[in-house]
């Protein structure tokens, strides 16, 4: 892409509202816009930095037999009667009346829905376990929204729903899905913990969040640090030593970047959603409930992986390989056209400004290579590389650029 023709915005000033690292750095480097309080518009950066996580995110998805569909925005009051909800979830949902007078909310999550989905499809044991996700804008009915894209009123994310026979197969799919988001999180820049969690309004016998942390994290966290067991404070009130190794534990501020929760039979008893075992008996479906915001995730990692000039991308999820600044003019393009049909993504900076203009906003966007074009690198027949998160620039032939922009490493 060349900067001179990109709907990139910069600004050096942190937008009003912007009440965290995360949210100032993605505003200030156009990657987001904010529409009203909690409701954001993904800037063309910003959409490339969700469409490589939700690729991650569908990827280890589909490795463990998850299918995937698209359910309706729109819902219909009757389903969240039968769960016992629509006056009862927190935060409230968003309602409306259709023309007719119907009553319908806004999805902020989708139980109901898939429940009402599998119980006119799924009659039998032999059909199970069956795993379905997808991946939609919800939206939250917020008291307060704070943290740019870490607790917003709309957002993109990913929900699936596991029905099984009984617990020791949803046990044994629980764990499946554990490594499975660890993978996604390793693949995305990030270490997270496993923490024992409360199921809020969702409900279900226990559950788990995957948090990772930080300084300014708005979660707090009992953290083991020899056998890393964890656990949410809002589940406990003091403790002392692990009950796991017996080692101390010590309190840290944590981002929630995930949550999965052990339903059981919950939500099929209450929508009387049933199958027939192995021995010809109606029971209700065991159910298992795993979430991922995109966005959620996106902010998390701006909010731990930034410095003072700016963001800093783990590579797999930049929106670009490369920012290749060009300082003389014309003499990018030949490379530009040659790192492109190799494959590798390119943000081009073809305008026509001062070089110190170039290497700040390459570092405000936080692409993981600065490659730079310059009466010096010409002579010398190579280019200048930096590293994003590197502080030295180095001279290297073209070769060399390709093969690091396409590694996984």
């Amino acid at each position: 892409m060349r900067y001179s023709q990109a709907f990139i915005k910069t600004t050096k000033e942190t937008p009003r509202g912007a009440d965290t690292i995360s949210a100032a750095l993605l505003a200030r480097a156009g990657f987001i816009d904010q529409e009203m309080s909690g409701v954001y518009t993904l800037l063309p950066l910003g959409w490339r930095v969700a469409q490589k996580i939700i690729s991650i995110v569908r990827a280890q998805m589909n490795l463990i037999g998850a299918q995937e569909i698209m359910m309706p925005t729109l819902q219909p009051k009757e389903l969240w009667l039968e769960s016992g909800r629509w006056d009862k979830i927190d935060p409230p949902l968003f309602k409306l009346k259709d023309r007719h007078g119907k009553e319908l909310a806004l999805g902020s999550t989708h139980e109901e829905v898939i429940v009402d989905l599998v119980r006119d499809r799924i009659n039998s044991f032999r059909e199970l376990p069956q795993m379905l996700y997808q991946i939609q804008n919800k939206f939250r009915n917020e008291q307060r929204s704070t943290g740019g894209l870490l607790r917003v009123r709309e957002f993109l994310m990913k929900d699936a729903y596991s029905f099984h026979q009984n617990q020791e197969d949803l046990d044994d799919y629980y764990q499946k899905v554990i490594v499975a988001y660890r993978k996604i999180y390793s693949q995305a820049g990030l270490d997270v913990h496993l923490v024992e969690a409360d199921s809020g309004t969702i409900g279900g016998e226990k559950s788990h969040e995957f948090m990772t942390l930080a300084e300014t994290g708005e979660d707090r966290i009992f953290l083991c640090g020899a056998c890393d067991w964890a656990v949410n404070l809002e589940l406990v009130k003091d403790i002392k030593k692990c009950p796991d190794c017996g080692n101390k534990v010590n309190v840290y501020s944590s981002i929630e970047v995930g949550h999965i929760f052990m339903l059981g039979g919950l939500y099929a008893k209450k929508m009387k959603a049933e199958f027939l075992d192995s021995k010809g008996k109606k029971q209700p479906f065991i159910m298992g409930c795993y979430g991922i915001g995109i966005g959620r995730l996106i902010g998390a990692i701006a909010q731990t992986h930034n410095d003072q000039q700016g963001l800093i991308w783990p590579r797999e999820i930049a929106p670009y390989q490369i920012y290749l600044a060009e300082l003389v003019k014309g003499k990018g393009e030949k490379i530009y056209q040659e790192l492109t049909k190799s494959g590798v993504e390119v943000l081009y900076d073809d305008r026509e400004i001062s070089a110190g203009i170039k290497f700040a906003e390459a570092d405000l966007l936080g692409i993981p290579i600065r490659v730079v074009i310059s009466e010096k690198t010409l002579k010398e027949g190579k280019v200048e590389m930096k590293l994003r998160n590197e502080k030295a620039a180095k001279l290297v032939d073209l070769e060399t650029i390709k093969k690091l922009s396409l590694s996984r490493n």
